[in-house]
């Protein structure tokens, strides 16, 4: 899936959240965004998913270059768009299966049978080596901040997305957990590889198991700054502030 953000300009309580910000996603590509607190990042994730309380002022999302500005949360989750939470919503009186259940029949029009379904639920379960009594709890109720994010890679392995946003998912896992989900995205990956990643992290951790393509330095609402790894890096080294100052070659070209 190929995503384009054009002179997006994003208001959010009568304040510019969002300022001119462009990126280019190819299909097959992985792009990570890095940037201080309150310069956009999360709000970012929201938008392209289509919250509400984001008013575009200006700009469009196109994704295979039609605008998606008119499609509401659930038409984009339909066209292959799917956002992990950086802080999940949890559900009393509903289970994870049911959850899972019911936007993958939404989601799909060759609706799978109860047993298929099941039977892919725990297989996805496995690999991300959850306790299956989980399934069968509350969505989320309860659950560690690990466990919610090993949830969320669950719900997308189970939708099958074509464009896929990471809202800093590193946050809240131990070195094991990360390990694990990494591994579960890449092998996604790897068997969908036309499959398109947004990460948005304040770290490199997550990108030494996720390998971007493209690294971009997000402040004040816009791109500042574009490059590969070595980017993630020298922000790693010297900060965000710091870091314009550094005469490396970082362009994406």
């Amino acid at each position: 899936m190929d995503i384009e953000l054009k002179d997006l300009t994003v208001k959010v309580n009568d304040k510019i959240i969002l300022n001119n910000f462009n990126l280019q996603i190819n299909k097959g590509e992985i792009h990570a965004i890095m940037g201080p607190n309150g310069a956009g990042k999360s709000t970012l994730s929201k938008v392209i998913m289509g919250y509400p309380d984001y008013n575009i002022i200006n700009g469009d999302i196109l994704v295979n270059k039609e605008s998606i500005l008119k499609l509401k949360i659930d038409e984009r989750s339909r066209l292959g768009i799917f956002l992990v939470y950086q802080n999940p919503i949890s559900i009393e009186g509903v289970t994870m299966r049911e959850v899972i259940k019911a936007s993958v029949d939404a989601n799909f029009e060759n609706k799978k049978s109860l047993y298929e379904f099941v039977k892919e639920l725990e297989s996805s379960a496995s690999k991300l080596e959850m306790d299956k009594k989980n399934l069968h709890r509350d969505f989320n109720l309860g659950f560690s901040g690990g466990e919610r994010k090993k949830n969320e890679i669950l719900w997308a392995l189970m939708l099958k997305p074509k464009f896929i946003i990471l809202d800093e998912l590193d946050s809240g896992l131990d070195v094991d957990s990360l390990k694990i989900v990494t591994d579960a995205i890449n092998q996604y990956l790897k068997e969908n590889p036309d499959t398109s990643i947004l990460i948005i992290t304040h770290y490199t951790r997550i990108l030494d198991y996720i390998n971007p393509k493209f690294v971009h330095m997000v402040k004040d609402g816009s791109v500042i700054k574009s490059g590969d790894f070595s980017l993630a890096k020298l922000i790693e080294k010297n900060g965000y502030n710091q870091s314009f100052d550094i005469k490396e070659d970082t362009n994406c070209e």
